[in-house]
């Protein structure tokens, strides 16, 4: 695999550096680096002390492996910039794929002298068995995921963090690809710990438990996945998508009023 590391410094890389943040995620993280191998000038992992072989899959595509412990998804970010060198940087998650049609759609931005300074990134998602298409999950943008080195800094969330750029902000058409949850189980099991760190983030900002959140807020949270945003358009996929996330919904405002008891 050293062959990988020195194909991503050769004169045809960009000025990226990409950073990819991880956590025992090793079913992922293969196919995660291969589809952006070769393609930037630097190749950055942050691992939080994962427990599989996360952490050594990345080594086999950079030397550029390094473990932080997690303190919240915003603090961990803004270490993984701290780590890049580039003019650019590009962020991707195990869970996300590069494509040909974006790397293209980059290079072309980046040759333009009037860049924005921060470009959103449409995901494409896959789960139970579809793309799919509705439930606001595409076009499904996230931070931006390219942007200028020191003009973007996430704020310091444990969890969904939001972000502070000092530029315009553009959008690229060519979406990245992303495999979430490979079925229910893990759906399940990823969002225990997102609904944990969403009921810590609550508390931290102080706001007030209602009663009525256990009810209102996940019926209006599967509502409006499958009445407004269409889900009802995805099949079987979009209704249980749509219930999954008003599960999430409820277990948030469960552990919320758990914590503030």
């Amino acid at each position: 695999m050293e062959g990988i590391r020195v194909q991503a410094m050769t004169g045809s890389s960009l000025p990226i550096s990409v950073y990819v943040i991880a956590y025992n995620d090793e079913s992922n993280m293969r196919a995660c680096l291969a589809s952006i191998a070769g393609w930037a000038a630097e190749l950055i992992v942050v691992d939080s002390h994962s427990t599989d072989r996360t952490a050594a899959i990345a080594a086999e595509f950079t030397a550029k492996v390094y473990q932080v412990g997690f303190a919240g998804f915003g603090a961990l970010r803004n270490q993984a910039l701290a780590y890049c060198s580039q003019e650019w940087i590009f962020s991707l998650d195990t869970d996300e794929r590069m494509t040909p049609a974006l790397q293209e759609e980059i290079r072309h931005v980046l040759k333009q002298p009037t860049a924005a300074d921060a470009y959103f990134v449409p995901r494409k998602n896959f789960f139970l068995g579809r793309w799919i298409k509705h439930c606001g999950w595409y076009p499904d943008y996230r931070q931006p995921q390219l942007f200028r080195k020191g003009r973007l800094r996430y704020r310091q969330e444990l969890v969904h963090e939001s972000f502070d750029c000092d530029g315009p902000i553009g959008y690229l058409s060519q979406p990245a690809l992303q495999y979430p949850f490979r079925d229910i189980d893990h759906y399940i099991a990823k969002q225990d710990r997102y609904s944990d760190l969403m009921a810590r983030r609550m508390v931290e900002e102080a706001r007030r438990f209602r009663a009525h959140q256990l009810v209102t807020h996940p019926m209006g949270a599967f509502l409006k996945m499958y009445g407004l945003r269409r889900g009802f358009l995805d099949g079987m996929p979009g209704l249980i998508l749509s219930g999954l996330y008003g599960y999430y919904t409820f277990m948030k405002y469960a552990k919320f009023w758990e914590l503030t008891r």
